[in-house]
């Protein structure tokens, strides 16, 4: 019984930033689940791979090129997206990352943090909740934000910033939309070892950053599997406005 309420049969799920990372991750566990899966990115070749992937293994899923920061390439993606389906879950995950202390950023910094990270949650947002109420079937949506949009970092102002506003619009959208029968949640992951990262965790610094944390480890992506399963699927059909740390305990450590 608990087993079932975790299936996504029947369901269309879009993911935004899937080439690589979390969202080639989730598109992967989605369909695994039995969702099919529109995934979505700038880089359509790595998209194609995924696709090909996950199709492969029984799963259903679809490439569609979107640039979230791009009003244009959103609404030229989402035509395509009619043609496939109607999508009950969402998963806004495309996002940017860097770490520059606050008096080195510029006004070009922070509207490039901003527009991939916060107004592109927003804006595709907009065209899956209007398209959801249209047709009132409800649905769940996911946005990606991080444990640095509940606490800062020092260098990394503009990033967290920018989660800190998922978190908020996160906790908007829920209260609003619930009477439409659509759940906004958020998962806020701590430290894995990505694309994003990879770099500056293969260095003497990043290890020693690591071992200080509670869990003295990053986390692996199957870890964040089951927070994403939970908040898709009717598992979590009474969870709403939620932003949930999947960090091993970062953020509570002892001063």
């Amino acid at each position: 019984m608990i087993a079932q309420q975790f299936n996504l049969s029947g369901r269309t799920a879009l993911v935004t930033g899937a080439s690589s990372g979390f969202g080639a991750h989730f598109c992967k566990i989605l369909a695994q689940h039995g969702a099919r899966v529109i995934a979505c990115a700038r880089r359509v070749e790595r998209l194609e791979k995924l696709v090909a992937e996950i199709n492969a293994s029984d799963g259903n899923a679809y490439a569609v090129s979107m640039d979230v920061a791009n009003a244009d390439s959103v609404a030229r993606a989402f035509e395509q997206i009619d043609k496939v389906g109607s999508v009950d879950i969402l998963v806004n995950n495309a996002g940017v990352g860097a770490s520059q202390r606050f008096i080195k950023t510029t006004e070009q910094d922070w509207d490039y943090f901003m527009d991939t990270n916060l107004k592109s949650v927003w804006r595709v947002s907009r065209h899956c909740v209007d398209r959801m109420r249209a047709r009132d079937s409800g649905g769940s949506i996911i946005n990606i934000a991080s444990i640095l949009g509940l606490q800062p970092s020092f260098g990394l102002s503009l990033y967290a910033t920018s989660k800190a506003g998922v978190v908020q619009l996160t906790k908007s959208m829920a209260l609003e939309l619930i009477r439409d029968r659509i759940r906004v949640n958020a998962i806020c992951p701590g430290y894995f070892n990505t694309e994003m990262n990879a770099e500056f965790f293969a260095t003497d610094k990043g290890l020693e950053f690591i071992k200080q944390t509670p869990a003295q480890r990053w986390g692996e992506l199957d870890e964040l599997s089951g927070p994403l399963l939970l908040l898709a699927s009717d598992a979590g059909s009474f969870i709403n406005g939620i932003a949930l740390p999947v960090d091993g305990g970062h953020l509570v450590q002892s001063l």
